[in-house]
């Protein structure tokens, strides 16, 4: 905060200062006057301030000469100071020629200042060689530093030699105090000659001989009232003659100061005897002396510092000497000239004016050569000779030397269509406009240029404009590439009846990939590819070459189902055109083959991935069923051994075989396994037996592949969607509910009476209550091999019956059909009271014949019994004596089951088999059970013969 203080406070001083200088001056009332920047004239009594006119804010220099400083002289050496500084002004503001300062505002004088308006000034040329008198404190900068450079030395006398030549030759006038202080480089670096202060204009008329009359030096009059003795020829003093010759000896002493930092051969002062005394030695100069002159000037500086006017070259012949023909002399004074050339004249030199700059300065360039160019911009047809110079002299250019100098000067080139060239030299360096230019420039001018040249309907300048538009596409920020540049590209494309133009737009399109997203690129570029009527091999080797950097740039990529839906599609039909050649075939087939790879690498990666998991699932859930090894022996070799009579029974058809080749196995390994596993009789096997199917589903490009001797490949990443997650997710939950489960303990069978009592079934069917054990999971359900009613049947169609007899509620199904356990030849019976009837051939077990399933309702349990080496205490059949009555006539089991079919309701697994009439409770046969006699003794076999 302080900082900013400090410096308000300085502005605040320095604005104040030079309101203070020129307040009241008139000249305020059309400029306002800002900095003060340098001193100039005799004695550097004027101040310079940099000034804008209010009007047209047009750039000024206010020169400004306080009267205070002249307070402590009497009054005639100030009224002769005064008026001689007024007579100056006065005299300068009626010539006019480039080698004098031009004034813009007259004099202006007030009690406090005397002031005037010139172009704009850099400084004095006493400034630059040191002398820094009435300069602002602390010295500028851009001043103390400033070096002049050989060739603004040579050019810069070679100014002030014709300024000579035009007051000698026209204007009839002695400058007669020709020094460095009067000097004035303006801020294009030229040197304008000023201080007319003690000029002799010739007192004849026009048509006589010019005679100027001398005044005599007064050694008591302030120095500052005469002319500057160390610059004053000697027949001024010593004659009081006075003549053009004059000022050339005042050039030469000028030619001698810039070479010599400022010193002049003379150091007078304002004594008249010294300087007599210096003329008297100057008559025998030496060479030595002028040892820092350069050498090809030297003799004619000795010339001109001759005490004999008649010896002195006059301007002309000075101008003309060998030291100015300098190249870079002469081209500034060229440039200097360029109104008066006409335009093959200036065409002509603007070509060769690259060669010459590569040799000038920088400040040169910027200072003398640019302003010159840029005047040629009000005349179009040299725009295209002017501009390569002026972007040639921008490329060296800071940014800030660029927004300050060059870039006011193109914007109005950037609205300039005709001629073509200007738009052309302009995209050529676009990539330089783009750097140096500020964004908000960039987006003001620089780029509607550019849009202009994409929609001209001329060839040449959409051509270029293609060819140009990719050097600097990384340049362009996405936003302006995406909905300005790109969309002018594809219309171009599409609507252009030119093949180079359309080849052009696809190769640009090419280029320009690396600097456009993924998905735009997919959005808009590919789509549009397609929409392209014409089909001539130029154009769709371009299009190939889009789908191939497209696909191969690690950038960007081509996903699978695009390759799959879209491009496979348009590219294939392409390959059969009977345009394309041999090379550009095998160029289109190259490309196809890489995007069927990535579809088939991509596909099998996901496929692989979900086989994994699905694996994964199917070994928990089998670690989690596993039985005893006995069991699982028992069961595996006789489905082993009836799968393989099968197998073997029948011959595979040519369609099996075409699967076994796929890896899809045929239809009877397929049959197999669900065999297995519904006599496992287990939940996780129906688990097993869905999550198979799952993977049958998802994954049939996956089972092509996988033979017997093939390792899967390892799976990458792929992203599953959202219902196969869900899935996984359900089977997961599925899965962690089976192992949070306890083992199906068996329990042992309740213990009977040897001596059977009768029993009121009724009553005991109306009070039991179903009763499963809890780790069983199932419920209360009995699934038998002939009552399943979900089951599959082998030789026919599976049959639900319900047969109650006596008070028993059974089960059963047709001969060769299968529940959920899918059993061959078995038979399920579920007892009303609880008890557990064991089959001869194995309950639980597998039996040879099958398997038995007894599950009583009120907590029964279940016993196995297997046939080799398992054996089982002998059931207690004595309560089912008085089920009975007299032998009666064996009938067949298909004919009493015809007799007594009924519908049967459909238990599902977790659920209750309803038998009797169709529902539950049976209807109450208390009746019936009153009528029966009392039951006989039935052996084994009978009841075995009687249930089939």
């Amino acid at each position: 905060m302080e900082m900013l203080k400090k410096l308000q406070s300085t502005v605040q001083s320095t604005v104040s200062s030079a309101a203070s200088s020129v307040l009241g001056n008139p000249v305020t009332r059309e400029f306002e006057i800002r900095n003060h920047v340098a001193s100039g004239g005799p004695g550097c009594l004027w101040k310079i301030y940099n000034g804008i006119k209010k009007t047209t804010k047009q750039e000024v220099s206010v020169f400004v000469c306080e009267k205070r400083q002249f307070e402590r002289m009497n009054r005639r050496d100030r009224d002769a100071v005064i008026e001689a500084m007024k007579r100056g002004v006065t005299q300068l503001t009626r010539l006019r020629h480039p080698r004098l300062l031009t004034v813009q505002h007259p004099l202006e004088e007030s009690r406090d200042s005397l002031a005037f308006a010139t172009e704009p000034v850099f400084s004095s040329l006493a400034n630059v060689l040191g002398n820094y008198e009435n300069m602002p404190t602390p010295v500028p900068a851009a001043i103390k530093d400033h070096q002049l450079y050989e060739v603004e030395i040579k050019y810069g006398l070679l100014q002030v030699t014709e300024g000579l030549a035009f007051l000698h030759n026209d204007v009839k006038m002695v400058h007669g105090n020709l020094t460095p202080e009067v000097i004035i480089l303006n801020k294009n670096g030229a040197w304008k000659v000023a201080g007319f202060e003690f000029c002799i204009p010739s007192s004849n008329p026009p048509d006589q001989a010019a005679f100027f009359p001398a005044k005599e030096y007064n050694e008591n009059l302030t120095p500052l009232a005469q002319q500057t003795l160390n610059y004053h020829a000697p027949e001024y003093v010593l004659q009081c003659a006075c003549d053009t010759p004059g000022d050339l000896f005042s050039l030469g002493m000028l030619f001698y100061a810039i070479f010599n930092q400022g010193k002049t051969i003379m150091d007078c002062g304002s004594s008249l005897l010294t300087y007599k005394r210096n003329i008297e030695q100057l008559g025998s100069l030496r060479m030595s002396v002028l040892g820092s002159v350069p050498d090809p000037v030297r003799e004619c500086v000795k010339l001109m510092l001759n005490v004999e006017p008649t010896v002195r070259p006059d301007a002309d012949q000075m101008s003309k000497i060998p030291f100015f023909d300098d190249v870079g002399a002469m081209t500034l004074q060229y440039l200097d000239t360029l109104l008066q050339r006409d335009n093959l004249q200036k065409s002509q030199f603007f070509k060769g004016l690259p060669k010459v700059m590569s040799k000038l300065p920088k400040r040169v360039l910027l200072q003398r050569v640019l302003p010159c160019l840029t005047q040629e911009f009000v005349n179009p047809d040299m725009i295209p000779f002017v501009l390569p110079n002026v972007l040639l002299i921008a490329d060296d250019c800071s940014n800030e030397e660029f927004t300050r100098l060059v870039l006011p000067q193109l914007k109005p080139v950037f609205k300039v269509t005709e001629p073509v060239q200007i738009v052309v030299i302009l995209l050529q360096k676009m990539d330089l406009l783009l750097s140096k230019t500020p964004a908000q420039d960039v987006k003001d001018h620089v780029l509607p240029m550019v849009y202009r040249a994409m929609e001209s309907s001329m060839q040449p300048i959409q051509e270029r404009c293609l060819a140009i538009i990719p050097t600097f596409s990384s340049m362009v920020d996405f936003s302006t590439m995406k909905h300005s540049i790109i969309p002018r590209i594809k219309t171009m494309c599409l609507q252009t009846s030119s093949l180079s133009v359309r080849v052009n737009c696809l190769v640009c399109l090419g280029k320009m990939l690396e600097s456009l997203d993924k998905w735009f690129v997919l959005d808009e570029i590919l789509p549009m590819l397609q929409e392209i009527p014409s089909r001539e091999p130029a154009v769709l080797m371009g299009m190939l070459g889009i789908y191939k950097m497209t696909l191969e740039h690690k950038k960007l990529g081509i996903p699978r189902d695009v390759l799959a839906t879209k491009v496979l599609p348009f590219l294939l039909p392409i390959v059969i055109d009977n345009g394309l050649n041999l090379k550009q075939f095998n160029a289109f087939m190259s490309v196809i083959k890489e995007m069927v790879r990535q579809v088939e690498q991509e596909q099998r990666t996901k496929l692989e991935q979900l086989h994994s998991m699905q694996e994964e699932q199917q070994r928990s859930s089998l670690a989690f069923t596993q039985v005893g090894p006995d069991d699982n022996k028992g069961t595996n070799s006789m489905f082993a051994g009836s799968g393989g009579e099968q197998q073997n029974g029948g011959s595979d058809s040519m369609m099996d075989k075409i699967w076994s080749s796929f890896g899809l196995g045929g239809s009877k390994p397929v049959a197999k396994e669900p065999v297995a596993a519904s006599m496992s009789g287990s939940p996780a096997a129906s688990l097993r037996s869905s999550s198979s199917s799952l993977v049958d589903r998802e994954e049939p490009a996956a089972s092509l592949d996988m033979s017997p001797g093939r390792m899967p490949n390892q799976p990458a990443k792929v992203n599953l969607t959202l219902e196969e997650k869900q899935r996984l997710a359900r089977d997961q939950e599925q899965q962690r509910r089976l192992k949070t489960q306890g083992p199906i303990a068996p329990q042992a069978a309740k213990p009977t009476s040897s001596s059977p009592k009768p029993r009121d079934l009724s009553k005991t069917l109306l009070d039991s209550k179903p009763m499963v054990p809890p780790s069983t999971g199932m419920m209360g359900s009995s699934q038998g091999m002939m009552g399943g009613s979900t089951g599959w049947s082998m030789m026919g169609s599976s049959t639900t019956t319900s047969m109650g007899m006596m008070g028993m509620t059974s089960t059963s199904s047709g001969m060769m059909g299968s529940g959920p356990n899918q059993s061959m030849m078995g038979m399920s019976s579920q007892g009303m009271m609880g008890m557990s009837s064991q089959g001869m051939m194995g309950t639980g077990g597998q039996g040879m014949m099958g398997k038995m399933s007894n599950q009583g309702m009120m907590g029964g349990t279940t016993g196995t019994s297997g046939f080799q080496g398992q054996t089982q205490a002998k059931p207690d059949l004595s309560s089912l004596d008085n089920l009975f009555g007299p032998p009666k006539q064996k009938v067949p089991m298909g004919q009493m089951t015809s007799q007594q079919q009924q519908p049967m309701g459909f238990s599902p697994l977790g659920g209750t088999n309803t038998g009797g009439m169709g529902g539950w409770p049976p209807p109450d046969i208390s009746q019936q059970q009153q009528q029966q006699k009392p039951a006989q003794n039935l052996s084994r076999g009978d009841i075995m013969d009687f249930l089939g």
